[in-house]
């Protein structure tokens, strides 16, 4: 295999401001990211109608509900593979192939499930055809995550990389808001009767919609500087790229693993969880729950563009050291004050929002972490492997815990953020 060196991580000179071509990219960029990720969530705020309209009326409730996220996890279960076929080209035919493609992928399933007949109308293949739009959908968030973290990185100078991939992450945290508040929008506006009929299509329509204008908006992002000039000096890989990345690159897997542990059980237990624990655990109504998740959301995008910005100023180190710390106590204190300070709720939930945004320093060390020439294959393998792990298994596991304490999430997040804290330190020792 012919590698480039190190100094291809940006042709430019790295001391360069960020232009307003760069803006440009970033913007678009994370305008795609989160209408993709709008897109790949919007099913989860459905799924109780959707699992009444696409499986049998004489199923048993439970069953009924098994079989809907079943179709959900699908998504999840696809995430591997699609993102490791999809960072095999972007490594050797182009970034911005791949990501068009991403978002291509999941406009079109999304607009499908919008106009899918039901179970009533094609029987069985109602959520034969869901599952296929699904696990399309999770093919196409494999390749969309990894390659946009890799686009924009390779666009921006060296010292500003943080900032660039906390941004983008931003914007796929803005894509869960966003779904949040279209589907209170829709149980606001249609009756139960009315969703059921047919207004739960909107939604779907409207991202497949939007998802197919992003595709648009991405023609008028150009080719990475990076992957350009391994494009002009032939120095793409001549073998499989994933091959090299096993090989030679352990160690980088292993640590981007590890933050991709943090990454996905921060949102999974902080973000999506904590509104139903909210309701069931400290009897907060839905409308009050979703309306503290949805502030905590926010402050959860601006945490993650400051959290990129420090990276590129003091390192990834401190940022996850200090970041990981404040996380535990904040977390700590949050779901232990709830139940004799209700009042706190806001507030707390907002500062934890904020700091869970210490995420938005993960992809900085994920992108240095391999070398241009397999950089999408490395991440994107180390990424989609670790969050089909670990986004499966941490909603049992915080279930179980929460069957012994009410602490349970508690308890998760602070062993997440000791391991993040670790990690922190190594790196802060490497110097990174």
């Amino acid at each position: 295999m012919t590698t480039a060196p190190s100094s291809i991580a940006q042709p430019d000179q790295p001391a360069r401001p960020l232009t307003r071509n760069d803006y440009k990219t970033l913007s678009l960029s994370a305008l795609g990211g989160a209408l993709e990720f709008y897109d790949f969530i919007i099913f989860v705020f459905f799924a109780t109608v959707v699992g009444k309209l696409f499986f049998p009326a004489d199923m048993p409730e439970w069953l009924r509900l098994m079989q809907t996220f079943g179709i959900f996890a699908a998504g999840y279960l696809a995430r591997p593979l699609g993102g490791i076929v999809m960072a095999h080209f972007g490594d050797l035919l182009g970034r911005k192939k791949m990501f068009t493609l991403s978002i291509f992928m999941m406009a079109v399933p999304t607009l499908i499930m919008g106009l899918l007949p039901t179970y009533a109308q094609i029987g069985m293949w109602a959520p034969i055809l869901l599952l296929l739009m699904r696990v399309i959908q999770g093919a196409a968030i494999g390749g969309e995550v990894p390659g946009a973290w890799v686009f924009v990185s390779e666009h921006v100078p060296q010292r500003h990389i943080g900032y660039a991939c906390g941004t983008l992450t931003s914007g796929l945290t803005a894509g869960i808001l966003l779904g949040s508040l279209v589907a209170t929008a829709i149980n606001s506006i249609y009756t139960p009767v009315e969703v059921a009929d047919y207004a739960w299509r909107i939604p779907f329509l409207l991202g497949g919609v939007f998802g197919l204008f992003s595709v648009y908006l991405r023609r008028w992002l150009h080719e990475t500087p990076v992957f350009a000039e391994l494009q002009q000096r032939k120095a793409l890989a001549e073998e499989v790229p994933l091959r090299a990345v096993l090989r030679d690159h352990r160690g980088a897997i292993a640590i981007s693993m590890l933050l991709t542990w943090l990454l996905s059980a921060a949102i999974v237990v902080l973000i999506l969880m904590t509104p139903t624990v909210l309701q069931t655990v400290y009897h907060f109504s839905p409308t009050t729950s979703l309306q503290a998740n949805s502030v905590a959301i926010v402050f959860l995008s601006f945490g993650c563009i400051i959290a990129g910005a420090l990276a590129d100023r003091f390192g990834a180190g401190r940022v996850f050291v200090i970041g990981c710390t404040a996380l535990l106590a904040s977390s700590w204190t949050f779901y232990h004050s709830l139940a004799d300070h209700p009042d706190w709720l806001f507030p707390m939930y907002a500062l934890t929002g904020l700091l869970v945004g210490t995420i938005g320093a993960v992809p900085y060390v994920m992108v240095k972490a391999f070398p241009p020439v397999v950089r999408f294959s490395g991440l994107s393998f180390s990424y989609n492997v670790a969050y089909a792990i670990f986004g499966g298994l941490t909603p049992m596991i915080v279930s179980l815990l929460l069957k012994e304490s009410a602490m349970g999430p508690a308890y998760y997040v602070a062993v997440l953020c000791g391991v993040g804290i670790l990690v922190g330190a190594w790196l802060w020792k490497k110097g990174r």
